[in-house]
C-alpha cells in the first residue's frame, strides 16, 4: 500500500490517477501547463465543464499540492490566477503523453482498415 495525502493507494498507478483522474483534473493541468490562468479564462478553455465542478476539482488539486491559488487583494476587483507548483510541474511530461496519445488516437481512427 502507498499513502499519499492521508490516503491509501494499492499501488503507484492507482495514486498518480487518484490524483490527476476522472474527467477534468489532468483538462485543467492541460491548461496551466505553459501558464497561470484566471478562473474565468479556465471556463472559457472548458466551456462544457460546470462552476461547480470546475471549483470542486481546482480544489482538489490544491489540497494535493497540485495547482497554487493566488489571491490578488491589492485593488478591486478581486483576481484569483491558478498555476502549476514546482511538484504540480513535475505532472507536465505525463500531461503532454496523454495529449500526444489523444492525437495519435485521432489521426490512427481517421485512417482506413486495412
Amino acid at each position: 500500500m502507498h499513502t499519499f495525502k492521508g490516503k491509501e493507494y494499492p499501488c503507484c498507478a492507482s495514486l498518480t490517477m487518484g490524483v490527476i483522474g476522472g474527467k477534468w483534473k489532468t483538462v485543467i493541468l492541460y491548461h496551466l501547463m505553459n501558464e497561470p490562468l484566471r478562473y474565468n479564462q479556465l471556463r472559457k478553455e472548458m466551456p462544457s465543464v460546470t462552476e461547480r465542478t470546475l471549483s470542486i476539482q481546482l480544489k482538489k488539486l490544491e489540497e494535493d499540492g497540485i495547482v497554487k491559488r493566488k489571491v490578488y487583494t491589492t485593488r478591486p476587483p478581486l483576481k484569483v490566477e491558478y498555476s502549476l507548483t514546482k511538484f504540480g510541474k513535475t505532472l507536465i511530461p505525463l500531461i503532454k503523453a496523454i495529449a500526444d496519445w489523444g492525437d495519435f488516437a485521432i489521426s490512427e481512427q481517421s485512417k482506413p482498415i486495412a
